[in-house]
């Protein structure tokens, strides 16, 4: 059974977010708790600064409020879980950026196929998620060719630079400070570079990436113990570093505030964890903007492209009815072979033990045998002809136990999502 547990900025404010973030040096580590958990066949974790999700084939239902526990108390009451039929789905869309904050933009699917990797890599990816992600990203790139979603869709950063835009107008001729030169920083740069932007400052724990960074935006590298004083002659300050605590505090930042004389200054944080604190928000002249403020500028882009957003939820719903047809008919296909090589097997067993019981020429052993194929043939017709026609994998189910089949089953599970009260029943419900 497929099952999604996790949450996203939908769900859950940054402030909850942070608390359960994952970095990426950690992801190895929870990948095997995930797959050692008892009931999980194969996990892939989806960590980015607007989500945090589980993806599992697991045996039966119960096993999601396991997973639900692994992602940490503060998550709980904010969670989803979806199984079978909708986590497929929200897979599909996720991948497609119809979840994302910024609808139609591009890195989510990037992201997505970075999970699947590092799950492939450590052996937590299996055939049943494989097949599911290979159809997630057959549908976005569908998304991406088929529509216009992304027409006129920017990535996160690109919705803080045209926030940064409307409060202090274009930035040409103004200095601009990043704070990270991860991707998220690179895509800042990018556009804070095509807007005419006086002086760039890179400051990166690494300073090969700041180099690297700077040198391809035409900026300058700083190092970290030199945030003050650019924060000093900064007009906008771009953070998004990995660090787990705050890089920008009350304390520090008013203390270079005598220094810019109630100079505006413009920041904008997209890490999760937060790298700016909330109170500095409070401070004179100080502008603070995190990935939470950022999603109304998003809405409004989005509202621009409406049509198109219709046109690629149809390309989605395609794609998932698509999947759970080739489903059911692999599902259908493995239990007509052993349905019928079960009947036969039983009709030929019993037509040996009557004919060693009697005493019957060639001819007459002969139509014993044709009658109990015929018998068969007429007992199968039916039950074929509908695992043909519906092809479900519930009817499917149903004849393997039915006749006894011993097959390794899978939990037909509601394909409604549920929330943190309705997991609490879901081992009574295994």
């Amino acid at each position: 059974m497929l099952v999604c547990v996790g949450l996203s900025h939908k769900q859950a404010p940054i402030g909850v977010r942070e608390q359960v973030a994952i970095p990426k040096g950690e992801l190895p580590d929870r990948l095997a708790r995930l797959r050692a958990t008892t009931g999980v066949r194969e996990a892939i974790l989806l960590s980015t600064c607007n989500r945090l999700e589980i993806f599992a084939e697991v045996s039966d239902r119960a096993v999601a409020s396991d997973l639900l526990e692994q992602l940490g108390p503060a998550a709980a009451a904010h969670a989803r879980v979806r199984f079978s039929d909708d986590a497929l789905l929200h897979l599909l869309r996720v991948a497609a950026s119809l979840e994302s904050m910024v609808v139609g933009e591009a890195q989510i699917l990037g992201q997505l196929k970075t999970a699947a990797a590092l799950s492939e890599s450590l052996g937590t990816m299996g055939p049943t998620l494989s097949k599911a992600f290979a159809r997630a990203v057959g549908a976005a790139r569908r998304v991406r060719t088929e529509t216009a979603i992304g027409r006129g869709a920017v990535s996160l950063s690109g919705v803080a630079v045209q926030m940064a835009r409307k409060v202090l107008g274009a930035l040409t001729g103004k200095s601009v400070l990043l704070v990270g030169a991860g991707e998220m920083a690179q895509l800042a740069a990018r556009e804070i570079k095509g807007d005419g932007a006086r002086n760039i400052w890179v400051a990166n724990r690494s300073a090969q990436h700041a180099e690297e960074l700077a040198a391809e935006i035409g900026g300058t590298p700083i190092g970290m113990s030199e945030l003050p004083v650019f924060l000093e002659r900064a007009d906008v300050v771009v953070c998004s570093t990995s660090a787990p605590e705050p890089l920008l505090t009350r304390e520090n930042v008013s203390r270079i505030l005598p220094q810019r004389r109630h100079r505006p200054l413009f920041i904008i944080d997209l890490a999760v964890p937060r790298n700016v604190e909330p109170e500095v928000n409070e401070l004179e002249s100080v502008y603070v903007y995190d990935v939470d403020d950022l999603e109304r500028t998003a809405s409004q882009n989005l509202a621009q492209r409406e049509g198109e957003l219709q046109s690629a939820e149809a390309i989605v719903l395609e794609e998932h009815a698509r999947h759970l047809a080739e489903m059911r008919e692999r599902s259908a296909g493995s239990v007509l072979p052993r349905l019928r090589s079960h009947a036969g097997a039983i009709a030929d067993a019993e037509v040996e033990k009557t004919l060693a019981a009697l005493s019957l020429d060639e001819k007459q052993a002969k139509s014993v045998r044709a009658m109990a194929q015929a018998i068969v043939n007429k007992l199968m017709h039916h039950p074929t002809a509908c695992l043909r026609k519906d092809s479900s994998e519930a009817l499917a189910q149903a004849a393997a136990r039915l006749f006894g089949l011993q097959e390794a089953t899978r939990d037909t599970a509601p394909t409604q999502p549920v929330r943190h009260a309705d997991v609490i029943q879901l081992r009574n419900l295994g």
